[in-house]
């Protein structure tokens, strides 16, 4: 009984300098700085006593003289799962208060571990990046490392989802991993992400780059787009990312947490009515539309900062999971550039991964027209977006609001381009172009003929939009769905989901697509 006594404490004893981490003070430390420690980070994420920790007694494996005997708990990284609002979600943790959070050998392989449980074992992922970057008293084995979690992010990569949270520097080959991922929160303080930092990019180049234009969150959010959202601190970074989980189903197998109602109200909402300007160039802004649209409290947007142009995020209509694609007329009038299209594309791919079914708001007049534009690679920035639609099986509505005007017609799910329910609304407009140049070519001479020119381009600008810009003459070549009432769009959109959240589509046997990178 003594020996096993002996052994039981020596058990508490080991589970104590675990959790412990890298010491009370580099703990409290972080306190003072308004920063969690990896263990607390987790323990905010997951419901209470869900969590069940992997590895933990896990140490480095550095043969280094003046290393080897060096203990780091967990190797700087706790690893589990647990449940959140529960449901099961596995865990990585970094510990910066435990080497810096420096990744090693065995700080990868645990990792990896838990990485491939998410997949064999079909949940989420949630990886909370604070690390010093690579070991380098374990060199090349550091950059194996590496190596070795990106393949594992690109295994998962469309069978669980993949949420990173950059709670602190996330610098050079490390930043790839969150890269990865299907959606990045970064902390608003105390964090970085980079390549280069500001003393390798004047020493190589010359230039004077301070961090705050390419490495905090507002710079990702808003330049570069490589995150997706924004949080004022650690817990409000976990928050983001629990709401996410909400919406999402655990692996590519299942389909979203839908919460049917015991039935779809069909009641009309008159307020959507006055919405839509009657003047076809006056600016409105879409949130009022998909504030109604979708059930109240409903509504998590990706990406907010970055190509306001273009509107995506996830709600629930009728209690049913979408994924919401909108045009914003109120930033650059809603058209598709390079930086919007690249966003949309990236959102329908990952909602066609994960079952989630698309809602389209259609108001567009086209392409960004300019020389930047066509040198930066439109062409190949707006084939994305076709691509994506393209391939998406998962149901596809479009509500066309008001103008759809050439290829951004097509590139904003048309019925040609697979959507399974098309909805206009009577102010729309589908068109090649927009009534004015259009009405300029095709009436020309008639217009230089006229006394006055300007009342005569007036009268065909109108003539043009009623013969061949309504949307019930699309609805008559069976392009539309139906024409509705604007406060009938819920509903109706309700309905279609309804029929559709059943939808099976075979395709044609192939190992990928290519789409335009």
């Amino acid at each position: 009984m003594a020996l096993q006594q002996k052994l039981l404490d020596e058990l508490q004893q080991r589970r104590a300098a675990a959790l412990a981490g890298g010491g009370k003070d580099k703990i409290k430390k972080r306190h003072d700085e308004g920063r969690l420690s990896a263990r607390e980070r987790v323990e905010q994420l997951f419901d209470p006593a869900s969590f069940s920790e992997l590895g933990m007694h896990v140490n480095h494996a550095c043969h280094m003289p003046g290393f080897a005997d060096k203990f780091m708990p967990g190797d700087g990284v706790v690893t589990g799962t647990g449940n959140v609002d529960g449901r099961p979600v596995a865990v990585f943790s970094q510990d910066f208060t435990v080497g810096g959070g420096a990744l090693g050998h065995m700080h990868a392989k645990k990792i990896c571990d838990i990485m491939a449980i998410a997949c064999e074992t079909g949940i989420p992922v949630v990886a909370i990046n604070d690390s010093g970057g690579a070991r380098i008293q374990e060199g090349i084995h550091s950059l194996s490392g590496y190596g070795q979690v990106f393949y594992q992010n690109v295994a998962a990569s469309g069978v669980v989802p993949q949420i990173a949270i950059i709670a602190g520097p996330c610098a050079g080959g490390a930043a790839y991993s969150p890269a990865l991922m299907d959606f990045l929160i970064q902390t608003r303080t105390h964090s970085s992400m980079f390549i280069c930092g500001p003393e390798v990019i004047k020493s190589a180049t010359g230039q004077v780059a301070p961090i705050e234009q390419f490495g905090t969150a507002e710079a990702h959010a808003s330049v570069s787009g490589n995150i997706h959202f924004i949080a004022e601190d650690d817990n409000h970074a976990i928050r983001i990312a629990q709401q996410l989980i909400s919406f999402l189903p655990l692996n590519n197998m299942q389909d979203p947490p839908h919460q049917f109602p015991e039935e779809v109200s069909l009641a009309p909402d008159k307020g959507m009515n006055k919405l839509v300007p009657d003047d076809p160039k006056s600016a409105y802004d879409v949130y009022a539309v998909i504030e109604r649209l979708l059930d109240s409290g409903q509504w998590l947007e990706v990406q907010r900062e970055f190509a306001r142009n273009i509107v995506v995020g996830f709600g629930r209509i009728s209690g049913m999971v979408v994924g919401i694609v909108a045009n914003q007329p109120s930033h650059k009038a809603g058209c598709l550039d390079i930086d919007s299209s690249d966003k949309a594309a990236r959102f329908i791919r990952f909602c066609n991964a994960f079952n989630v079914p698309l809602v389209n708001l259609v108001d567009v007049p086209g392409f960004m027209p300019g020389l930047a534009q066509e040198r930066g690679g439109i062409i190949r920035h707006g084939a994305k977006m076709l691509f994506a639609y393209a391939a998406a099986t998962v149901p596809k509505i479009t509500v066309i609001m008001r103008k759809a005007y050439g290829g951004a017609y097509l590139a904003m799910c048309s019925k040609d381009m697979g959507a399974d329910f098309i909805f206009a609304w009577p102010c729309a407009e589908i068109a090649v172009m927009g009534a004015e140049s259009a009405a300029k070519i095709i009436y020309k001479k008639e217009i230089e003929e006229a006394e006055d020119h300007a009342s005569k381009e007036a009268e065909l600008v109108q003539l043009y939009r009623e013969h061949f810009a309504t949307p019930y003459q699309a609805a008559s070549r069976d392009m539309v769905t139906d024409v509705i009432e604007p406060a009938e769009t819920r509903s109706r959109v309700a309905l279609a989901l309804r029929i559709a959240l059943t939808k099976r589509v075979s395709r044609p046997a192939k190992k990928h697509g290519l789409i335009p990178l």
